[in-house]
């Protein structure tokens, strides 16, 4: 019988996991009602999307609703608002849509959590698993909610479940079980939302909490945060390196190389055109490579996704190339370690396009690494004051009202062999719908600047 067979479900809030949440409870034998603080005119798309007999309470948020529910389950993100506090007083039961999912997979999951390059490393190990032949479900916080999975071979035990998940998805697992959990590191994000580094870090490493002595941790032994997070776990711990040579695990030793533990050595190039040079993509390429074999992957298996792997959309992907100037697109870098790390040793010059909401985070890494490699920094959104005051004793700073003035400045300020990068360090709410909104209007920008050029 379904645990949720007969119970008063709650979803709270219609983003694509509370739809696949609601989904899957009312497929499961659950009175579902969903709720969420914006009118019905704003989800249109969303309420399309629901079963029928599933009740609505839109435009704000019902307490009775919250104490009378058997269960609540959370999209990530939700806030702990008053009726939310109300229900976790009275002894509700409260999950997320992650933690719902997982009491119906039964097979192996592989997690990666981590302040900076979660997408890449998922998207990696789902090559690899897939090149098994085995089906291969490949989501979480990076796409479709594992939700969508259950009920389909992927999630069954003779499949893979490789699923990103964030600290907000984490803070409300219990039993979420991965046989590979992956900690790719821990730099300064979301501290609007958490109480200190300290806060954010136990979130993070919440991805260990259900793990046995049977399944792996892999860490970044190059994080401290990263190997502090981990000590606690159950797990055995198996780490990756750019910078030493490990007796076990992943390390850059010239080509990439794997040593399971009771195993010969592996070696898998370095020199893709994605890899070569960016110390952040090779440390994701460990990551990947150690995780995927820990899984179950073969040698040769690992090799051929490695070799397939194209990097992501709004993950410095050039846009264009005119004029002697390169433009890129990094809009998912949503914050200061993830700007960092795709700047630090960049080939060319760069007049950097940032700003944003603020997330609370310490721009001086920023600071320090545009010294090196800045020609000089146009800044947008909110955060440009205090963005402009961490910046402008490295390099040249100016402000822009709209990215499209943005872009115009970059390309003044640019000479030939440099690049403009969007990688904003902030997250992109304040101006657009999301990071990919972001992305479009950026390319627009370019494509408009690159065309009057080419038509000179």
């Amino acid at each position: 019988m379904s645990p949720l067979a007969d119970k008063r479900v709650l979803v709270v809030g219609l983003g694509r996991s509370g739809i696949a949440a609601a989904v899957l409870c009312a497929t499961r034998g659950a009175h579902v009602t969903v709720t969420d603080k914006r009118p019905a005119i704003d989800l249109v798309g969303a309420l399309a999307r629901l079963p029928d007999g599933i009740a609505q309470e839109l435009g704000g948020h019902r307490r009775e609703s919250f104490l009378g529910a058997d269960l609540i389950v959370l999209s990530p993100g939700v806030p702990e608002i008053p009726e939310l506090a109300a229900a976790r007083a009275a002894g509700v039961e409260i999950t997320g849509e992650l933690e719902l999912a997982a009491w119906f997979v039964t097979a192996p999951i592989v997690a990666i959590t981590g302040t900076n390059g979660k997408s890449t490393v998922t998207t990696l190990i789902g090559d690899m698993l897939r090149a098994t032949g085995r089906p291969t479900f490949v989501g979480g916080n990076l796409g479709e909610p594992l939700c969508e999975a259950v009920g389909t071979p992927a999630a069954g035990p003779g499949g893979f479940c490789v699923v990103e998940v964030s600290s907000f998805q984490l803070e409300t697992v219990v039993a979420f079980h991965p046989r590979v959990a992956v900690l790719l590191n821990i730099t300064p994000d979301h501290l609007d939302r958490y109480d200190g580094m300290e806060g954010y870090a136990a979130a993070k490493a919440r991805i260990f909490t259900a793990q046995g002595e049977g399944d792996f941790a892999v860490v970044n032994f190059d994080d401290p945060p990263s190997v502090r997070a981990s000590a606690a776990g159950r797990a055995r711990r198996e780490g990756f390196s750019i910078v030493e040579t490990l007796a076990t695990g992943a390390w850059l030793g010239g080509p990439l190389m794997v040593k399971l533990p009771g195993e010969a050595p592996e070696s898998y190039p370095a020199d893709l055109p994605w890899l070569h040079g960016q110390r952040h993509n090779q440390a994701n390429a460990l990551a990947a490579l150690l995780a995927a074999r820990l899984a179950g992957a073969s040698p040769a298996e690992a090799r051929q996704g490695l070799l397939a792997f194209r990097p992501l959309a709004h993950r410095m992907e050039l846009v264009a190339d005119v004029g002697g100037i390169a433009y890129y697109d990094d809009s998912k870098g949503t914050n200061v370690g993830a700007v960092v790390a795709a700047l630090d040793g960049f080939p060319r010059p760069v007049v950097l396009i940032a700003g944003g909401r603020d997330k609370g985070g310490d721009y001086a890494p920023l600071a320090a690494v545009l010294e090196r490699v800045g020609r000089a920094a146009v800044l947008i959104g909110e955060a440009a004051p205090k963005m402009e005051a961490a910046l402008t004793s490295a390099l040249l700073v100016e402000r822009a009202a709209t990215l499209q003035e943005a872009v115009e400045a970059a390309r003044r300020l640019a000479r030939p062999g440099d690049a403009v990068v969007l990688s904003p360090a902030c997250s992109s709410f304040d101006m657009f719908r999301d990071y990919a909104h972001r992305a479009e209007v950026f390319r627009s920008a370019v494509a408009q600047v690159t065309g009057r050029e080419a038509g000179r």
